[in-house]
């Protein structure tokens, strides 16, 4: 160990070890239970404009949360690596200016309790969050002395009263540093659980830190440790309890939602049973964050599957990858497009994305671009990501102009809150038009005109229609021959000439839609023209989660689903209804069989149904279990082994590489058998087999009968068979 210095903070009483025992059980006993329902505030996440908060850098609304004197604060504010001083009291003080900004949640920095102790003598703090300490019991820089949750929830009532959904930073990865300091030690409710050196049951995976490819690789990425942080194994049944108590906690102080830490680095099939234990509990968004740059990285498919499957949406890391190429670096309009292109097809919910233009673990925009034209490109960006398909999200100070390079530049203070910026009022309108335009929400994206610098697209949903013309360049540029559906008459500027915007006059209608009068875009400048008419009709935009077990309450987004009670069908099926208005229901999963359904909304006193969206029924709440064929069948490089079996989470004895489970893991000291753990349907007896598919496609069966599981009605569980010759 190395020379660790504890702290002492004033409040912060010992507990007998039976004590912590018994509370640490208390908790968990209520986390496990029940969670009071509590209906998103606004119809799903589609709509929303989602604010990226580092909360120690945002305001600091009391003193008494400084502690003077300990090594990990710094009074000054200029040391980047140490705690300065915002906490959620501060945030409190500061929702008027987010509600002003016109943002409709705010992802905020983990509340829960990190390291207390210095790593190494000089070393950082933990004020990002991502050094989880305890499980149950808030971080006292962030809140008070004594760990008291009351700022936090107050934080939360300030937000829900202003209309503004929470979401949680949440790191199910790792706990603290290895070795030194606390030595990954993890507590609930004081109660210490383990730590790195006494490593009980295997509550921690021993591998050594990751490099090089590993970082692509899908065994070292799960399995290995990132930057000397005692990796969780979710795998073992006291982690499993632990993490998935400490998200129904934050769901019980009112949490809306999750963005999970280092997807790619965390079991990937155990994390299909987190999403589904938080959604089980309440209403939720949950994205993860899962870095690959574009398509050429070599676990870009294994974050496809994970993305369309699992119910963890992806932070956008190839888009965010285009677009700083587009905007920032003088790259091409027709590079990002086709980015975009990509992603309609590959994606099976491509409207979760969450896209950003800054955020904590690269440059900011305005270190990258530092053209004269730097704050008009950066204006550009926010303007696309803000009405592009997907969720937006900004970084806190981008509206204020903030720069920053490298980690931790890129965290410095928020500057200040100066509403009245370009940015600022940028922000404000496209979140207000995104609100109450479904097009944004919901709707197809479709390139209407193209070059290098000039970029037009549409984003529509049946009559709903938003045009967004984008010239980067440094002059004028007029487009001839340019055709939307926007209907024949004038379209002014949404944004009030803000960015330079002009009116567009649409013609009559023509091949493709309506003709136009061709605009001329100014230099620099963004057009935006939107049209929205009343609808009659039932639109299903969306539904929140896309799959889950009966009796789970899912939010079904769209229009004109009319002010009186209808019906949602699951595959046919009437559900039971818990809230109805004409953008949003909620319905009940009823009980029926697994599989996918067809998902559909009828207006009171209609024979027509809405479009027909796809759910996934699953059997039942679902958990982990560990799947193990030994002496497999013989693999060349390029084959793998997979899952399938007769259940929707098993693939339901699908023999392709997309539609089954895996591939399945092996190492050198491991082979010829073969691993992967699955989130199947609790308390059920389940069918498998195993199957070889060659870098070619072939596909090789096991032979013999099918392979059955009972699978535990909680917990984790494993199963360990022999292939079948």
């Amino acid at each position: 160990m190395n020379n660790a210095l504890e702290v002492a903070r004033p409040g912060r009483a010992a507990r007998t070890d039976s004590a912590r025992r018994w509370l640490a059980a208390l908790a968990l006993g209520i986390a496990a239970a029940g969670v009071a329902q509590a209906e998103p505030l606004r119809p799903g996440y589609n709509r929303d404009v989602i604010y990226q908060v580092f909360v120690d850098r945002f305001f600091d609304g009391s003193n008494a949360n400084n502690y003077p004197g300990d090594p990990l604060y710094d009074a000054s504010g200029s040391n980047l690596q140490k705690y300065l001083g915002g906490d959620f009291q501060g945030l409190t003080a500061k929702i008027g200016y987010l509600g002003n900004l016109g943002v409709s949640a705010i992802w905020v920095t983990s509340p829960l309790d990190n390291r207390n102790l210095l790593a190494l003598a000089g070393s950082t703090a933990p004020y990002h969050g991502y050094e989880m300490r305890d499980t149950q019991l808030p971080d006292e820089h962030f809140t008070t002395a004594s760990q008291s949750w009351q700022p936090f929830d107050d934080f939360v009532a300030a937000a829900h009263a202003a209309g503004i959904k929470v979401i949680v930073d949440f790191a199910p990865n790792h706990s603290n540093v290895r070795g030194s300091g606390e030595d990954g030690a993890l507590y609930a409710n004081g109660a210490l659980q383990a730590n790195y050196a006494s490593n009980p049951g295997g509550f921690f995976q021993t591998g050594p830190n990751m490099g090089g490819a590993q970082w692509d690789s899908p065994y070292e990425t799960q399995y290995y440790t990132i930057y000397d942080l005692a990796d969780l194994n979710q795998q073992n049944a006291s982690v499993d309890a632990l993490l998935k108590g400490a998200v129904a906690n934050l769901q019980n102080h009112g949490v809306d939602g999750f963005r999970l830490d280092a997807t790619k680095h965390v079991n990937w099939g155990w994390q299909y049973s987190l999403a589904n234990s938080a959604y089980g509990n309440r209403n939720s968004f949950v994205f993860g964050e899962w870095v690959a740059d574009d398509s050429n990285n070599p676990l870009y498919r294994d974050m496809l599957k994970f993305s369309n499957r699992s119910g963890v949406a992806a932070l956008n890391f190839p888009l965010f990858t285009a677009i700083t190429r587009a905007f920032a670096q003088g790259g091409s309009f027709t590079a990002l497009n086709g980015v975009i292109a990509q992603q309609q097809t590959d994606f099976a919910y491509p409207n979760d994305l969450v896209n950003f233009v800054d955020n904590h673990d690269r440059k900011r925009f305005l270190s990258v671009d530092t053209s004269a034209d730097e704050r008009k490109h950066l204006h550009a960006a926010l303007a696309f990501v803000l009405t592009a398909r997907g969720i937006p999200c900004i970084y806190y100070g981008s509206e204020q102009y903030l720069e920053g390079g490298d980690d931790p530049d890129n965290r410095r203070r928020m500057p200040g809150f100066d509403q009245s910026s370009t940015a600022f009022q940028l922000v404000k309108a496209l979140s207000t038009l995104r609100a109450n335009n479904e097009a944004l929400g919901y709707g197809s994206i479709a390139q209407r005109w193209i070059n290098q610098g000039v970029f037009v697209f549409e984003r529509r949903f049946n009559q709903s229609v938003v045009v967004v013309a984008i010239n980067k360049g440094s002059s004028a540029q007029t487009l001839s021959g340019l055709v939307t559906s926007l209907p024949t008459g004038n379209h002014g500027d949404y944004l009030g000439g803000l960015l330079g915007g002009v009116t567009l006059t649409a013609t009559g209608a023509t091949s493709g839609g309506y003709g136009t009068v061709a605009p001329t875009l100014p230099a620099n400048s963004v057009s935006v023209w939107s049209r929205d008419p009343a609808v009659s009709v039932a639109q299903l935009g969306n539904v929140t989660p896309s799959a889950a077990q009966p009796g789970v309450r899912v939010v079904l987004a769209g229009q004109g689903f009319g002010a009186s009670q209808g019906t949602v069908r699951f595959g046919g099926v009437a559900a039971t209804i818990s809230s109805w208005n004409d953008r949003q229901v909620v319905a009940t999963v009823p009980n029926i069989g697994q599989g996918v359904k067809s998902l559909t909304v009828t207006r009171s006193g209609s024979s027509t149904a809405s479009n027909a969206l796809n759910f996934g029924v699953y059997q039942a709440r679902l958990v982990p279990v560990t799947f193990t064929v030994n002496n497999a069948a013989p693999t060349n490089p390029g084959d793998q082994i997979y899952l399938t079996g007769d259940t929707l989470e098993l693939g339901n004895w699908s023999a392709t590489a997309s539609g089954a489970v895996g591939a399945m893991l092996t190492t050198a000291g491991t082979y010829p058998n073969w691993w992967l753990t699955v989130a199947v349907p609790a308390g059920r007896t389940l069918q498998f087999k195993f199957l070889r598919i060659r870098a070619d496609g072939s596909v090789t069966w096991e032979n013999g009968g099918n392979h059955s599981v009972s699978t535990p009605a909680s917990g984790v569980g494993s199963v360990n068979v022999n292939w079948q010759y």
